[in-house]
């Protein structure tokens, strides 16, 4: 576990190969954790950027909106912990304060009869691999947050945990979707 008492951590776990180890302070780790949390959830802001120009159905483009504000308050908790980390105090969530989300719920019940409707009428091959690649990069994002948090203690084991939820909740959205895009996809009928 990453403890903010510890003297230092290695730079890579496992053995090392050479007969000098590169060790960081329990801030650095910290902070390598956290820039790496950033520039991945900025990775994923521009591909929903991106799949809006992509995206042919209005409830998708919706839901996308949806997601790109929620990624930039992910973005935003996350830069307020480097912050704090990088002026070598403890996290702190009052600067985050009302950062909690609510449950996913990017689609209302008619929005999501139109647009599985609308799949149907549509081919749907662009939004079918959005779905997928958003779910594949939420899944990731959420597994790296969970597996850090288990590495870590204290305010930085909460903000991770609390950043794995979120993600996995835009997991189990994508999911969703993705599973049922490509069924109906699969069962559109082909040809003349």
């Amino acid at each position: 576990m990453i403890n903010l008492s510890t003297a230092g951590v290695p730079a890579v776990s496992g053995i090392s190969n050479s007969p000098k180890e590169v060790w960081m302070t329990p801030n650095q780790t910290l902070m390598r954790i956290f820039e790496y949390a950033l520039n991945q959830e900025k990775t994923g802001m521009s591909f929903f950027r991106t799949s809006l120009e992509r995206m042919g159905i209005g409830v998708a483009v919706s839901a996308f909106q949806k997601i790109i504000r929620e990624e930039e308050r992910h973005i935003d908790f996350i830069t307020h912990i480097l912050d704090d980390i990088s002026q070598g105090q403890e996290i702190h969530f009052h600067s985050v304060e009302g950062v909690d989300l609510e449950p996913t719920n990017y689609f209302d019940e008619r929005a999501r009869s139109e647009f599985l409707q609308q799949c149907v009428e549509g081919s749907m091959v662009p939004d079918v691999t959005v779905f997928n690649t958003a779910w594949l990069i939420e899944k990731d994002l959420s597994e790296f947050y969970a597996a850090m948090a288990q590495k870590t203690e204290g305010q930085a084991r909460e903000a991770l945990t609390m950043l794995s939820r979120w993600e996995n909740e835009h997991e189990r959205f994508f999911r969703e979707y993705r599973d049922k895009l490509s069924e109906v996809y699969a069962q559109m009928p082909w040809g003349g």
